[in-house]
């Protein structure tokens, strides 16, 4: 037993993360897999069974987690709402008579991920599902497409949390930082069509018929969402101040407006879309996810932080600088499954290592982004991939194992554009 806790608390982590793909593969429940998840990364860091509460409580019981599960669940009811009402099966055909198929299946969770909602791949799921109706894909491809491609803007879209925070720590004024990430936004757009869209049905539009209606109207709801969201951090940044998932909750109110005053939904629509079972199975889920996160940052026995000791093993097994900018945020990517979560865990240490010139501070930001944003990709407890699964009945194991191959072209690519920055930067 004392050999088990004498194990550098990296191993701990990683192997606490492969045990909810196995739990999953055995019990066939995301939950409870989740649940197994955290009680060994809770254990086996040494937390007693007072602190254990005490951090699940702390997370469970705060307003964060209350304004999230009404974004998630929100989302869920929106989305509903508009496969009842007909609009998705709308917005597909207003596509298809416009674009290719595999640019549907790229598009739909592309313009969805502009919203940065928590969840926000359950939103373009029925999208993607409704755009194959031939059904010449696999649930597999479907989960892999929809999930690669709602996060495509991760890199250089200003709404997104975790690019202002890289923003602020390195200091580069926010169109400079836009301008040189958003090379990484091509990138990852290719590699999703190289490694996932490649190997789908190309097809052609189809000719306008009477059914064909205006796209924009179709997405009024979701664009309510993003406008109103917008205008909050930019007329009412206090908002965001007091919780940062307040303009999105807000956001996805005035989206549900604009639904029932675009197609009323019945008093009893709304109570059966509601009061699902799926949004609060989904929920519950999520609230999992997150209470794993919590261990992530949780304070150790000794009082210092669990990332911070993996920081200090990396150090002191010797590791060269440049594998550090790569391990740190894509460790922190692994274990947080959110790109806030990486940039807050891993830049301060990240930055510290750029090297002289915009050149040197370029080069380390797109290879540590990069790095972080592969490893949150690669997630089990990304809580996008987590729905996107839950949605398609696909196994958790076999999605990651797909995204691999995207994720390393990726990668690679961003190896390349980081070169150039570093020899002519």
């Amino acid at each position: 037993m004392d050999f088990l806790f004498s194990l550098p608390y990296l191993f701990r982590i990683i192997v606490s993360l492969f045990a909810i793909l196995v739990f999953q593969k055995l019990a066939k429940r995301l939950d409870v897999a989740l649940l197994g998840g955290i009680l060994l990364l809770a254990v086996w860091t040494g937390q007693s069974a007072g602190s254990i509460a005490s951090v699940t409580a702390e997370r469970v019981v705060s307003l964060d987690m209350l304004f999230l599960a009404f974004v998630i669940a929100g989302v869920i009811w929106l989305s509903s709402l508009m496969s009842q009402a007909g609009i998705m099966k709308d917005l597909v055909i207003s596509l298809k008579s416009r674009l290719s198929k595999r640019a549907i299946l790229a598009a739909l969770p592309a313009v969805v991920g502009l919203l940065p909602m928590p969840a926000g791949a359950l939103f373009s799921c029925p999208l993607v599902d409704d755009a194959d109706s031939d059904n010449e894909l696999t649930p597999k491809q479907k989960t892999e497409i929809n999930y690669w491609f709602r996060h495509v803007w991760e890199f250089w879209w200003p709404l997104y949390p975790g690019m202002l925070l890289a923003v602020d720590m390195s200091g580069v004024p926010i169109w400079k930082f836009v301008l040189v990430m958003s090379p990484l936004f091509l990138a990852a757009i290719t590699a999703g069509y190289v490694c996932l869209l490649r190997s789908t049905p190309r097809g052609r539009a189809t000719a306008r018929g009477p059914g064909d209606k205006s796209f924009l109207p179709l997405i009024a709801p979701t664009l309510t969402v993003i406008v109103v969201y917008a205008a909050i951090l930019v007329l009412l940044p206090s908002v965001a101040r007091f919780n940062r998932y307040l303009p999105m909750a807000i956001g996805v109110v005035f989206g549900l407006g604009m639904m029932q005053w675009q197609r009323p939904a019945s008093l009893a629509t709304w109570f059966e879309t509601v009061f699902s079972m799926r949004s609060l199975s989904l929920v519950f889920i999520v609230v999992l996810a997150r209470v794993y996160g919590a261990f992530i940052e949780a304070r150790l026995p000794d009082g210092t932080s669990l990332m911070e000791t993996v920081r200090m093993e990396l150090n002191h097994y010797g590791i060269p600088a440049l594998l550090l900018v790569v391990l740190i945020p894509f460790i922190s990517g692994l274990t947080t499954g959110i790109t806030i979560g990486y940039i807050g865990a891993s830049f301060p240490v990240v930055l510290s290592l750029a090297g002289p010139g915009a050149g040197g501070l370029f080069s380390t930001i797109i290879i540590g982004y990069a790095s972080g944003y592969v490893g949150m990709m690669l997630s089990p407890i990304h809580v996008c991939l987590i729905v996107t699964n839950e949605y398609f009945k696909t196994s958790l194991a076999g999605s990651l194992y797909g995204l691999v191959r995207p994720a390393a072209v990726l990668l690679a690519l961003a190896f390349v554009y980081a070169g150039v920055w570093r020899v002519f930067g």
